[in-house]
């Protein structure tokens, strides 16, 4: 499905980055219109984060919190309360499932249920292998302007004892 957002002249011009324009356009057409669960997303520091998940009327055996392939997936069941007769039923206790997006190198470090909020700490661990290092300039290469120095020196040489 197409977004409203046309990627194909980034796409032509960026090398590797399929996986983020397919992303974007799918997380584009399916989040129109779904907003259950509320939640808030919240930088803490530069390399942590937090997300925020209303789900007022659940139990800890009731939401399920999967990660896997850069892909976070909360879920909430809502156990069947057989027998309540309700006159009217305002607190939403319908399943649902949300979805987030892990850029590479964030895990979910905890998560934590306290009045009706779920709370989810999430930590960008970049591998040291992959963290910019500083090359050092090493002496073993003689410099150009010694060698050409030398050249000119050594056809002197040659040229005087010819």
């Amino acid at each position: 499905m197409r977004s409203a957002f046309d990627f194909t002249p980034f796409r032509r011009s960026a090398v590797g980055f399929d996986r983020l324009f397919d992303m974007l356009e799918s997380s584009a057409a399916s989040g129109a219109g779904e907003n259950y669960p509320p939640f808030d997303l919240i930088r803490t520091s530069e390399h942590e984060y937090r997300i925020e998940i209303a789900v007022a009327g659940f139990r800890r055996e009731e939401i399920d919190i999967t990660s896997h392939q850069n892909v976070l997936i909360i879920r909430g069941r809502k156990a069947d309360e057989g027998g309540a007769d309700y006159i009217h039923r305002g607190i939403a206790t319908r399943s649902f499932e949300r979805r987030f997006a892990l850029a590479d190198h964030v895990q979910v470090t905890g998560a934590d249920l306290a009045d009706g909020m779920l709370a989810l700490t999430l930590k960008r661990e970049i591998p040291e292998a992959m963290k910019p290092r500083r090359i050092e300039i090493g002496g073993t290469a003689q410099p150009r302007h010694d060698r050409i120095e030398a050249e000119v020196n050594s056809e002197t040489r040659q040229s005087e004892t010819a």
